[in-house]
C-alpha cells in the first residue's frame, strides 16, 4: 500500500490533475530510539541529531509521492538520487521539482539527464535572519510537520529503514483519510 489511490482521490477532489506535473523534495532528521541498530544510524552535525533522515518527494498540495530514509550522517544531494527515482517510478508525470539548497551541484544536471526532471532552487533571500515562508517549500514542510505529528514517527523506533518508510506511508494514507471523510 502505498497511498496511490488515496492519492488520486484527494487531488480529483480538489479540481486538480490526477497525474501532477510539479512536487517538491526535503528531507529532516529524526532522533533515534535505542532498538534502530548503530550502523543505520548517523550524525546530523548541521542539527545535532543522532539517527535517520526522512527524505520525501510530495506533490504541490503536498500528498507523498514517496519516502527515502537515510542514516542521518547521509548529505540531501548524496540520497536525492534514489528519492528521484522512487519519484519517477511512482509518479512519471512529474517534470519540476522544487527544493532547498541542499540539493544543488551536479544533480542538478544529473536529473536532467536521467529523468528529464528540472530542479529549482528556492533559496532564502540574503541576509534573512528570520522565519520568512519561502515559495513552494511550505508545502513539504507542511507536510514533513503532519507526519512528525504521528506517535511513531516523532521519534524513529523501527528497527529497519524500510519499516520507518512504511510508518511514513500508513500516516500519510491515515492523514488523506480523514481529509477525504471531512463532512462538506
Amino acid at each position: 500500500m502505498d497511498g496511490s489511490c488515496c492519492l488520486v482521490a484527494d487531488r480529483g477532489g480538489q479540481d486538480r490533475l490526477i497525474r501532477p506535473p510539479a512536487g517538491i523534495i526535503d528531507s529532516a532528521s529524526v532522533q533515534a530510539a535505542e532498538t534502530v541498530s548503530a550502523h543505520s544510524r548517523g550524525f546530523d552535525a548541521g542539527k545535532k541529531v543522532d539517527g535517520r533522515k526522512r527524505h520525501i518527494g510530495v506533490d504541490t498540495l503536498g500528498l507523498l509521492v514517496c519516502v527515502l530514509v537515510t542514516s542521518a550522517n547521509v548529505q540531501d544531494r548524496t540520497a536525492a538520487r534514489n528519492l528521484l527515482a522512487r519519484l519517477r517510478y511512482r509518479c512519471p508525470s512529474i517534470r519540476h521539482l522544487w527544493s532547498d539548497a541542499g540539493y544543488t551541484g551536479t544533480l542538478l544536471a544529473w536529473a536532467q539527464h536521467l529523468f528529464g526532471l528540472t530542479i529549482e532552487i528556492v533559496a532564502r533571500l540574503a541576509g534573512q535572519t528570520t522565519f520568512v515562508v519561502l515559495p513552494r517549500r511550505w508545502v513539504v514542510e507542511r507536510t514533513l510537520s503532519w507526519i512528525t505529528q504521528h506517535r511513531r514517527c516523532v521519534r524513529d523506533y523501527e528497527r529497519l529503514p524500510h519499516h520507518h518508510e512504511a510508518m511514513g506511508h500508513w500516516d500519510m494514507i491515515r492523514i488523506t483519510s480523514k481529509h477525504l471523510t471531512k463532512p462538506v
